[in-house]
């Protein structure tokens, strides 16, 4: 950590991945306020990284960790360390908790999302499309890593089905204990660039960040070994962290999510699927379910082989997921709905 007695440059770190769009946003009299980024979220506390290091911020009372997410951009006063406020966010990773009805934020201010599966029983294209949905809903940049190729009979076939989840969707194969892995992705991880890694547990994610960092890094990330049986892994990373990429960039490693919750993705669902949402207004009603219908546009394109059975009934489970996991709009008096 920084020494406390010194007052924190003000520069905004470029490095770091400061952009006009956070620099727009601070107020003229916020001139003498030092921008950092969130590296790490704690219960009660946040660390953050500056141009001079990192940084336990001192917090405002009653401030609630759970509204910052790392990766967040903050401005902090130089000499106290006290957090000021979180800027906008350009990007967020947001996700339906179990129980809850309200958004957790997982990662923000990132560029591209990792989607690390392995070629093996771990690989599942409804949970990838619930990952794509959640890039696509906060503005991230989705890529699909296909790990274990080699162990494969043919990683060929994964990469196919991997790539037909969404147009233009890039699916790279890497193995995240050779350093090859970081040239290879290295187009996503440029200096001043986030990537954020998620997954399940034991498909890699956690070595790729220590690839990534380089030998350098001061605390590499626990790994640990993959079930035989059914293939999944120990959960090995329990809190999300930010850590400097050798390429200059910056990766965020994340908890591995077996489960995850659709909710507010209503965009992201319509991006994923956008060969069925793109038809839609070609159907012959207005309301069409896409099940029954005459001159249904869908229907026809599954006739025809375009889109698959499979593929529609995993749109309807999103659809309806989300539809019951987003809460409606307060209408007046603050009741839910309108009238």
């Amino acid at each position: 950590m920084t020494d406390p007695s010194h007052p924190l440059p003000l520069t905004p770190p470029a490095s770091l991945g400061w952009l006009p769009f956070f620099e727009e946003q601070r107020e003229p009299h916020e001139a003498d306020l030092a921008p950092m980024r969130i590296a790490l979220v704690h219960r009660s506390r946040l660390s953050a990284l500056s141009e001079a290091g990192p940084v336990a911020l001192a917090l405002p009372v009653h401030t609630n960790t759970g509204d910052f997410a790392v990766g967040d951009w903050v401005l902090v006063d130089p000499r106290t360390r006290m957090l000021h406020r979180r800027l906008d966010r350009r990007t967020v990773l947001e996700r339906r908790v179990e129980g809850s009805r309200t958004l957790q934020p997982a990662a923000a201010n990132v560029d591209t999302l990792f989607v690390v599966t392995s070629c093996n029983a771990d690989f599942n294209q409804a949970r990838l499309e619930r990952y794509l949905a959640l890039a696509n809903q906060g503005g991230t940049n989705p890529v699909i890593l296909l790990t274990k190729a080699d162990m494969a009979a043919d990683g060929d076939i994964y990469r196919r089905q991997a790539a037909e989840l969404q147009r233009g969707l890039d699916v790279v194969t890497v193995n995240p204990r050779l350093p090859e892995a970081a040239r290879i992705l290295a187009p996503w991880c440029g200096v001043g660039r986030t990537v954020a890694l998620v997954g399940s547990s034991g498909v890699g994610k956690s070595t790729l960040v220590n690839t990534l960092a380089g030998p350098g890094q001061a605390r590499p990330q626990e790994t640990g070994a993959i079930r035989e049986h059914d293939a999944k892994g120990r959960h090995t990373t329990t809190a999300r962290s930010l850590h400097a990429i050798a390429g200059g960039g910056w990766v965020i490693d994340t908890p591995g999510m077996r489960t995850l919750h659709v909710g507010g993705a209503e965009d992201g669902i319509a991006r994923l699927f956008s060969e069925i949402t793109e038809l839609a207004p070609s159907c012959r009603f207005r309301d069409c379910t896409h099940a029954h219908e005459p001159g249904c546009a869908v229907q026809a394109a599954i006739a025809d082989g375009t889109i698959t059975p499979e593929r529609l009934t995993r749109w309807r489970k999103l659809l309806d997921e989300n539809h019951d996991n987003t809460p409606a709009p307060a209408g007046p008096r603050g009741r839910r709905g309108g009238g």
